[in-house]
């Protein structure tokens, strides 16, 4: 005798799987809602600098209409902000360049060879993180004004490139050490110097370490403002931090230029982030997949 067997209903989905789909997009909208919280500020500075300090004064938030770049001039001219700027530009960019540079030379033998007092070079250089350098701020004005370099821009670039080695070097051995052996054999069998594999094979490999390296210089040292408040007697050596201060005293009620010295001052790191956030992201992220 014949049985008619009943047919097996489908395993219902698991209940779980829309909330695995919506997790992706609620962890965007968080994203994007940060975003939105973390530059409204910037927006807000950066339109009211097109305003006058009248229009600010009557309505602080407002879109610009019509635009006027009478602040930007008044900032640029008049507040002396066009030598503070460049005065920040040079010291930041050739104490970056500086640093970095030493940094990689120093860095690349701590991470690929192995030597008498490897460990222990490596160790005095991590203990640089360790030691605030503005603990240091009375001896460091000592010392500069013994070399006759108190009060000049060449003495706050070697302090600025001296600051950013530690954590430089930190970074770098650590890239070079994952480099494979492999690579610098085969170019020493292929006739290549030590020199050649460092700067053709080895360095190219880390650039987004260096780019990384070279954001985190960067943005602390432009925004410094201890060391040339100490350090800089003379106005017209002040870098744009300490420019800051002295307008914000000086044109405490005059909000547009106010907003378009914060502008002035906030347009390199902005520039620097756009250009290398590619590499920088590499550089935070590498190693993950090994």
């Amino acid at each position: 005798m014949l049985t008619q067997t009943r047919p097996v209903p489908a395993p219902a989905p698991p209940l779980a799987a829309p909330r695995r789909r919506l997790a992706p997009v609620a962890a965007q909208a968080l994203l994007w809602a940060y975003a939105m919280v973390a530059l409204a500020p910037l927006a807000l500075m950066l339109l009211n600098s097109l305003r006058t300090t009248g229009d600010i004064a009557r309505e602080p938030v407002a879109l610009p209409v019509p635009p006027v770049l009478e602040s930007y001039a008044q900032a640029w001219s008049q507040a002396s902000f066009d030598r503070y700027f460049w005065n920040s530009l040079l010291v930041t960019v050739c104490a970056v360049l500086l640093g970095t540079a030493v940094s990689v030379l120093a860095a690349y033998p701590l991470g690929r060879y192995a030597f008498p007092g490897s460990r222990l070079l490596a160790a005095y250089f991590i203990a640089g993180l360790m030691l605030p350098i503005r603990l240091s701020v009375v001896p460091i004005f000592y010392l500069l004004d013994a070399l006759g370099l108190n009060n000049s821009l060449l003495g706050l670039i070697l302090l600025y490139a001296a600051s950013g080695v530690p954590f430089s070097v930190f970074v770098l051995t650590a890239f070079f050490r994952q480099l494979p052996a492999e690579l610098a054999e085969s170019a020493r069998i292929d006739g290549a110097g030590e020199f050649r594999i460092f700067g053709q094979i080895m360095l190219p490999l880390i650039r987004p370490a260096v780019a990384t390296v070279v954001i985190f210089q960067f943005v602390p040292l432009w925004n410094e403002f201890l060391f040339p408040l100490v350090l800089m007697t003379d106005k017209s050596k002040w870098t744009i931090p300490v420019g800051l201060s002295s307008f914000f005293g000086e044109y405490g009620t005059q909000y547009g230029p106010m907003y378009a010295g914060l502008v002035i001052a906030t347009v390199p790191l902005v520039v620097l982030f756009l250009l290398a956030t590619k590499q920088v992201v590499a550089g935070l992220t590498a190693g993950m997949s090994r």
